[in-house]
């Protein structure tokens, strides 16, 4: 398989190593730098392309592709503004669009159980709060796997109207502490707290190869798909 990668980060360094470990062809690695050489890539020189770029670029990537006709696997957060937009585009097109706020496989089956245990909590004396750490080097904050988690939280129990990041969480918003440290690729931590005892779930990445995994796995189940896909259905959790 023809891939093209948009970013050449930490991330799509991985991403390539694990393409090409499997048997696929780089066509291309985009970076701001040479972001004009897509200009060049006929529509029939792409199968699929793996964005993991940054949030400023990330929306423009992935109408660029869009139009192109070329399915595309994006693991970029902090664009989702813009998400109805893109989802419009894709059907108009009738493109290919995957996304997920991370492909790890560990960490889908972490949102499962984060969903069921807040269905649990629903209707008891707890507050919850949630706590995520990355690398110095990452933008956005939360992270997108944070969003993913409060949205679930949010979904499941009636006496959450929202999240925002500490420290200005008023009473009946889940707080979400986001600390930068080193290089610490994820780590998550979910919490019920209250008078009488704590309860949390957690997950913590060791490595990038993981979320690179996945993403590339993603890659190969895309093409010759139509409309706007994630996680749940790869997995089909």
């Amino acid at each position: 398989m023809r891939i093209l990668l948009l970013g050449y980060g930490k991330m799509g360094k991985t991403i390539e190593q694990i393409a090409v470990e499997r048997g696929h062809t780089i066509v291309g690695k985009i970076d701001l730098q040479n972001r004009a050489d897509m200009d060049a890539l006929a529509v029939g020189d792409v199968d699929v392309a793996i964005e993991f770029s940054s949030p400023e670029s990330a929306f423009e990537n992935i109408i660029y592709c869009l139009k192109k006709g070329w399915p595309i696997v994006c693991g970029t957060t902090g664009w989702l503004d813009h998400r109805a937009e893109v989802e419009a585009l894709c059907k108009a097109q009738s493109g290919s669009f995957f996304y997920a706020s991370n492909y790890s496989i560990g960490v889908n089956l972490f949102f499962r159980l984060n969903r069921m245990l807040a269905r649990l909590m629903n209707g008891h004396e707890y507050q919850s709060s949630m706590t995520e750490v990355h690398h110095i080097h990452k933008l956005d904050a939360p992270s997108g796997t944070a969003i993913t988690l409060a949205e679930g939280i949010i979904e499941e129990m009636g006496n959450v109207d929202g999240w925002k990041l500490a420290p200005d969480a008023e009473e009946g918003y889940l707080q979400i502490l986001a600390e930068r440290r080193g290089e610490v690729p994820g780590t998550h931590i979910v919490r019920y707290e209250s008078e009488v005892d704590t309860i949390e779930i957690s997950h913590t990445a060791h490595n990038r190869q993981g979320f690179a995994l996945g993403a590339v796995v993603a890659a190969e189940w895309l093409p010759g798909k139509f409309g706007v896909f994630g996680m749940n259905d790869l997995l089909k959790i």
